[in-house]
């Protein structure tokens, strides 16, 4: 019988310097179901000129599956901060994989674009939810002096998941047809669904919280507004299109303004729907900016390096998604370790040269050019993933570890946020400085090989600079007063 109203009180987390058996079903079941989502999230990017074919649509159409998804994601986040609250954990579980799952069966059965894009919307709605749900649950029921070596295995999610997402895709696209991208997650999804209905219990307490109902439509539109600003800035909707490319920048900015207006004065009352005092904390607000520019690395490489090994090298899509699983794997293997070595050592000693590695890596990308060895390709890419699994691990834990216990599902969906629009920022960035080369080199007569090259080039070159910044902000990150060692 599942258990509906079981609830397992944060002070029984551990016993001893573990964690108990019913905690640990939670977590693993959790981390094994966000990297579910997640992964889901990075495997349309490969597949688009397939589905392009196969549904007879336009490159603009076929990105909408990549846009109305981050789109979703970044108007439900800022909301699961008060679900998280006002709900049971299990209720919240049930919720997020009823939707991802019941969107994939969407997607798999979708006769076109439409309705496929409208599946990627639900899928969207539950990977919204879970990984603010795994990180306020993980910081919930792990004591202080143990968290870092479990924040390594969510450090495996954040970062492998969507580094392998392409590799993924690809193989399926190479073997299969695109349905089963779907067909494959269902089982699962719906597997994850059930062992949760059956054996997941409630570890948090729910609180009547009040829900402003004046800032939901202000963060979906502010946060909204700015992605999908972003999104068409790095997709080339804006050019030509019947809205401005300028207008949903502008109009989201401008409610994000109030909106974080309206918080502030909400917060010291409990009422806030996304409370931003967290932001008075500083190891949160150093910890935050660090990992959103880390985010702009890594999502801007993974657009940015596929299209320099498919149209600058001649890789085939499968090659150049193999080309970039190992430094997936190293993510993955170095995880673990980084969360062990933060327990002993603390962040500085970790981020320091997660940031140099990080920053490194880039500053050798912008030397890839035509006639580049593509083993020095995969170098840089696992130079890049070394840095940020020294990055991950630690920024993640010192953020939330320097937090009051009440604010832990607020700082979960900060960081979420921060996440998306983070990622749509890279991608935006990277992109729309790459075509602005490319478009220059082409007018004066350049082949359309070294034109991207170039372009690539300018785009690496942006985010190497960026990078910069990392390496100060890393001399001011701090240890959370609450882990001892």
């Amino acid at each position: 019988m599942p258990s509906e109203s079981v609830s397992y009180p944060a002070e029984a987390a551990s016993a001893g310097p573990g964690l108990s058996a019913r905690n640990r079903l939670v977590i693993s079941l959790l981390l094994v179901s966000a990297f579910t989502v997640i992964l889901n999230e990075t495997i349309m990017s490969v597949a688009l000129p397939r589905l392009m074919i196969d549904l007879d649509v336009t490159a603009n159409a076929a990105q909408w599956l990549t846009t109305a998804f981050l789109l979703t994601m970044a108007v439900v986040i800022p909301i699961t901060g008060f679900l998280i609250q006002r709900f049971h954990t299990r209720t919240v579980f049930l919720m997020a994989m009823s939707f991802f799952s019941a969107g994939t069966l969407l997607c798999a059965m979708a006769p076109s674009l439409g309705p496929l894009v409208v599946g990627r919307v639900v899928q969207a709605c539950g990977t919204a939810i879970m990984m603010p749900l795994l990180m306020t649950t993980v910081m919930t029921l792990v004591e202080p002096e143990h968290r870092g070596r479990t924040m390594g295995n969510i450090s495996i999610v954040i970062s492998v998941a969507p580094a392998i997402g392409p590799t993924v895709s690809g193989i399926i696209l190479n073997l299969l047809g695109w349905r089963w991208m779907f067909l494959l997650m269902l089982p699962i999804g719906l597997g994850a669904l059930t062992l949760g209905y059956l054996k997941l219990v409630n570890v948090t307490e729910p609180r009547k919280v009040p829900l402003d109902i004046l800032s939901v439509p202000l963060s979906a539109i502010g946060f909204g507004g700015l992605v999908y600003g972003l999104s068409s800035l790095g997709e080339g909707h804006g050019e030509g299109g019947a809205i401005p490319l300028w207008l949903p920048l502008a109009a989201g900015g401008a409610t994000l303004a109030v909106f974080i207006w309206r918080q502030l004065v909400l917060g010291p009352k409990g009422r806030a729907l996304l409370d931003l005092r967290t932001f008075r904390i500083p190891v949160f607000t150093v910890a935050v900016v660090m990992m959103g520019v880390a985010m702009m690395s890594l999502f801007g490489m993974i657009i940015l390096l596929p299209i320099y090994m498919q149209t600058v090298k001649g890789l085939e899509p499968l090659g150049a998604g193999l080309l970039l699983l190992p430094g997936g794997l190293v993510m993955g293997l170095l995880a673990p370790v980084v969360g062990r070595l933060f327990d002993r050592v603390g962040a500085r000693r970790l981020v320091i040269p997660g940031s140099i590695l990080l920053s490194a890596s880039l500053w050798l990308m912008t030397t890839l050019g035509t006639e580049t060895p593509i083993a020095l390709v995969l170098v840089c890419h696992v130079v890049l993933s070394v840095g940020l699994a020294l990055l991950f691990t630690p920024l993640f834990t010192s953020s939330l570890g320097s937090l009051p216990k009440e604010l832990y599902s607020h700082g979960s969906a900060t960081i979420g946020t921060v996440q998306q629009v983070s990622g749509a920022a890279g991608i935006a960035l990277f992109v729309s400085v790459m075509s602005i080369r490319i478009g220059r080199e082409v007018s004066e007569g350049a082949a359309m090989t070294e034109a991207t090259a170039s372009g690539l080039h300018a785009g690496f070159v942006a985010g190497a600079t960026i990078s910069l910044l990392m390496i100060v902000a890393a001399f001011f990150v701090r240890r959370p007063p609450d882990q001892r060692g």
